[in-house]
């Protein structure tokens, strides 16, 4: 299959449009024509990933942390996002989409302590990615200018294209001594019948459809408008926070340690309560940790905490757990490779086995 063809795959399974706005998730390195017969699943990528990708085969790497986030000015071996780029290895990261999709790494954690009723800690609003672009067209000329705008992109609304809306009116211009109207004559005010179409578009495609429009329309100056879309509400957020049945709380620590597969995990604040109210946050829970105990929970299982809010915590009688950054995600992966094995026959998805968080216990 073409990596192309999976693309649509990877962002049902973690929309994009609900990854944080300073996130950087989708396609990161790759050519969407490329073909694509294996896949590896991992956290980062380290050189380590990159050494088993290589070996594997895999032209396409999912790794859950964008190897590009900030800006980079240089790329030099043995870097492995530059090794991948010179083995033409793609490189796709989900990151905080993963985070908030239904399924997703907050909702694993969530399944590992029984969350039920749960909510998210915080909703997020996702970024609108189409505009709508309003245009005004002569009758005669109205297929050949709505065409190329659906080749070059526009009219696509979920699984349908060629969408429009069209509405008669009359449009009315005056040219200057110096225009030279389609319709009537320079410096003389003119009436003409007109259709209104309205159309969807791509932000990355509004370029290529006005390209598409002005040389498809008849008139000297065709007017449009860009209209900003609000993004549909959904009620769709980072972390998670229901209710558990009553359970002591070392008996919630060895079922973490049990579904992430760790033999240690950092605990702060009372060990001897009883548990009805819990929250999740994969990865860093800083941000989060107000919001869980707001909304009262008396236990925030997530990845990484710092010192003084995990005492802030305490004081307000929450008991962390924190299992250490990449370890409070890396048990998703197993099941995106599962849902993508069921879903695309024409691939195959590998989990790594040197992926592991940076620090360890000793």
């Amino acid at each position: 299959m073409l990596l192309r063809d999976l693309l649509p795959v990877l962002d049902d399974i973690a929309p994009t449009r609900f990854a944080e706005s300073w996130d950087n998730v989708g396609l990161i390195v790759g050519d969407p024509g490329q073909p694509i017969s294996k896949v590896l699943l991992a956290i980062d990528l380290t050189p380590e990933v990159e050494h088993e990708a290589r070996a594997l085969g895999s032209e396409l790497v999912i790794a859950y942390h964008p190897p590009l986030f900030k800006a980079v000015k240089n790329l030099i071996a043995p870097d492995p996002l530059f090794e991948a780029i010179r083995r033409g290895m793609a490189i796709y990261s989900p990151h905080t989409a993963l985070d908030v999709a239904e399924g997703g790494t907050n909702d694993v954690l969530g399944d590992l302590l029984g969350l039920k009723e749960r909510q998210p800690l915080r909703l997020v609003q996702p970024l609108e990615q189409n505009l709508k672009l309003v245009t005004f067209v002569p009758d005669e000329h109205l297929e050949a200018v709505s065409e190329a705008m659906f080749a070059a992109g526009a009219g696509r609304i979920g699984h349908y294209t060629r969408c429009s809306f069209r509405t008669h009116g009359t449009g009315t211009f005056q040219g200057d001594p110096t225009s030279n109207p389609t319709v009537g004559k320079a410096g003389v005010f003119e009436r003409t019948a007109e259709i209104k179409l309205e159309l969807v578009c791509p932000v990355d495609r509004v370029a290529d459809a006005l390209h598409a429009l002005r040389q498809s329309h008849p008139y000297e100056e065709p007017a449009f408008d860009l209209v900003q879309l609000a993004a549909p509400l959904e009620k769709v957020g980072q972390g998670r926070i229901g209710k558990i049945d009553p359970t002591p709380v070392p008996v919630l620590i060895d079922r973490i340690k049990a579904g992430l597969g760790l033999s240690h995990v950092l605990v702060s604040g009372p060990t001897d309560q009883t548990v009805s109210r819990a929250a999740v946050l994969a990865g860093g829970g800083k941000e989060h940790l107000p919001d869980a105990l707001a909304q009262g929970a008396q236990l925030y299982l997530t990845g990484e905490i710092p010192h003084h809010d995990a005492l802030a915590a305490a004081k307000r009688g929450c008991t962390v757990v924190a299992t250490l950054h990449s370890n409070s995600e890396r048990v998703t992966l197993k099941r995106v490779r599962d849902t993508l094995a069921k879903r695309v026959s024409e691939a195959q998805f590998v989990l790594s086995t040197v992926d592991r968080d940076p620090f360890k216990v000793v």
